[in-house]
């Protein structure tokens, strides 16, 4: 584990109080079980904007506290834990940085203080298939009087019922397949010609299908360059990597304390089960497991914060890692746990649910493992 700044451990210990208290897992089944429409719970979201979460990518002079991404991790680790539902991931982490990487002055002031106060929230609609890959974009941006109109659909967009604002990889030139040609536009999720359709995963968190059918943006609504919007992309998701392994983090190492305990508290033959050699030797492996991914995902966000020329192959490999221990830790909670693990009464298929559904969030294992090595040259 990276060593956390006093400030980081402050901020560490708020937000573990606050999730174990305020927002628990059973606020995440009440959530559930009301259905409603945006996934996750309105004073759960305020509280989070009043305690500065939202801001702490952002630079103070748009009202933020600029803490960095490590900072961010903490948090999100914290939250990861509880299975706490909010678009902060979605707005103020990949939102907040698609704006801090290629938004110009105007765009960022008109914005990032709104996600900050919780009036904005932001969203990345990439997707447009059933597997990551951003260089099959073929929603299609279309020159017309000085602006482009937007035809295509996304899919998989994290919080989109409830963003107010959309930034919509399109492609401006070249066909699907193709990683250059790609634009980043900024977009009302109100416009006309923008159409959202909710999205039921097995997680029970906030997705949606979104369309643009004609939808007309301005040149000023470009993010970045146009037909350059590749390496601005690049950027935005390995940062958004690093953020989601956080989260996944939380999830894993909450499984790992829940199966923990039920080892030490469990008899079985007269004995508790977390004395059987066997099972001893498999906690001893997941606990191995669980530190080497940490490290690998702190790294990534560490690499981030001091800019260096490695935080592709850190985000990468960071994904995989942790990616590979959540998998194993949700199969293990399940099964260590045995027949209640299955029931929905008991609450470690929340855990696996998560697991199946954020492995798959800016590309599974396979597909980072396969980027690892072709970073470095094979």
């Amino acid at each position: 584990m990276a060593a956390l700044t006093e400030e980081q451990n402050m901020l560490k210990d708020q937000a573990s109080a606050w999730a174990s208290e305020q927002a628990p897992v059973l606020k995440f089944r009440e959530m559930r079980d009301s259905g409603v429409e945006t996934a996750y719970v309105d004073t759960t979201w305020a509280s989070i904007v009043e305690m500065g979460w939202t801001g702490i990518l952002i630079p103070e002079a748009y009202g933020g506290s600029d803490l960095g991404y490590l900072t961010f991790g903490v948090v999100l680790e914290e939250l990861g834990r509880q299975l706490t539902a909010s678009p902060l991931f979605a707005s103020a982490y990949v939102g907040a940085t698609a704006l801090l990487l290629g938004g110009n002055e105007s765009q960022q002031q008109a914005l990032l203080p709104g996600v900050v106060d919780g009036s904005q929230i932001l969203t990345l609609a990439l997707e447009e298939g059933p597997r990551h890959a951003p260089e099959n974009t073929a929603l299609a941006a279309s020159s017309a009087d000085g602006g482009y109109v937007l035809n295509g659909s996304k899919t998989f967009v994290l919080e989109g019922m409830a963003a107010t604002t959309l930034i919509v990889v399109a492609r401006t030139s070249g066909s699907a397949g193709e990683s250059s040609g790609l634009t980043l536009f900024v977009v009302p999720a109100d416009a006309a010609g923008v159409k959202r359709e909710r999205l039921s995963m097995v997680d029970s968190r906030g997705y949606a299908n979104v369309s643009f059918a004609d939808v007309t943006v301005g040149a000023d609504q470009v993010l970045g360059k146009v037909d350059a919007g590749s390496e601005l992309l690049d950027a935005v998701l390995d940062r958004a990597r690093a953020g989601i392994c956080a989260d996944m983090m939380g999830t894993g190492a909450q499984a790992f304390d829940m199966t923990l305990e039920y080892l030490k508290t469990r008899e079985q033959f007269g004995r508790v089960i977390g004395s059987f050699q066997a099972l001893g030797h498999r906690a001893a492996d997941l606990f191995s497991a669980m530190e080497l991914a940490r490290s690998c995902h702190e790294a990534a966000l560490q690499a981030i914060d001091r800019g260096a020329d490695d935080v592709a192959l850190m985000s990468s490999l960071a994904k995989c890692r942790v990616g590979e221990f959540l998998h194993t830790m949700s199969n293990q909670l399940i099964q260590i746990h045995g027949g209640i693990g299955m029931t929905d009464e008991f609450d470690a298929g929340f855990y696996l649910k998560r697991a199946r559904a954020v492995e798959a969030i800016f590309g599974n294992r396979a597909y980072h493992r396969d980027r690892y090595a072709r970073l470095l040259g094979f």
